[in-house]
């Protein structure tokens, strides 16, 4: 079994074996909601706005990652299931969760005049992790059906995100 930063870093490089691995291992479950919370720790320190916005960022991001995470299960497993897509909400709340792992790195959209590019490139980062997670998690043939899912999930994702930005940003 591979540690934790070795799952870190397997998740990261899109190693299905990684999401796997996690998938299977119920035990793993801390670890993934602790890559989570790392991950939204990051986007809210990477505001560099202060302490209430990093605070507010972070729970946004948390709050964002647990919508996508719940959206994409429901999509993928009642919607848009393969004949073989057999999979419960722990399964795919370990392999989402270790699918955060490049997010970790949204730390660095504090860096003046390139946080904007950082920031982007982490997001599609972590979107390429979600379709692997979601392809393995829930036993999919097919990768475009993932992405499928994913992106849906992800739509909503950012709906939902512009939406707490619009209402948190006013109270600050």
């Amino acid at each position: 079994m591979a540690s934790f930063t070795e799952r870190i870093v397997g998740a990261a490089s899109l190693n299905p074996r990684t999401y796997e691995e996690v998938e299977a291992d119920k035990t793993s479950i801390g670890q993934a909601m602790t890559v989570v919370v790392l991950a939204s720790i990051a986007a809210g320190l990477g505001t560099g706005e202060g302490i209430l916005a990093a605070i507010a960022g972070a729970l946004m991001a948390l709050v964002a990652w647990f919508i996508w995470a719940f959206v994409t299960y429901v999509i993928g497993t009642k919607m848009l299931p393969e004949p073989q897509t057999e999979a419960d909400i722990g399964q795919l709340l370990r392999t989402t969760g270790f699918a955060a792992s490049p997010g970790l790195l949204r730390i660095l959209t504090i860096i003046p005049g390139l946080g904007w590019l950082i920031g982007f490139v982490v997001s599609l980062w972590m979107l390429a992790a979600m379709v692997v997670a979601v392809r393995q998690a829930l036993d999919y043939k097919s990768t475009m059906r993932a992405v499928g899912v994913c992106l849906v999930g992800w739509l909503l994702l950012v709906l939902v995100t512009a939406v707490l930005m619009g209402t948190v940003g006013r109270m600050f």
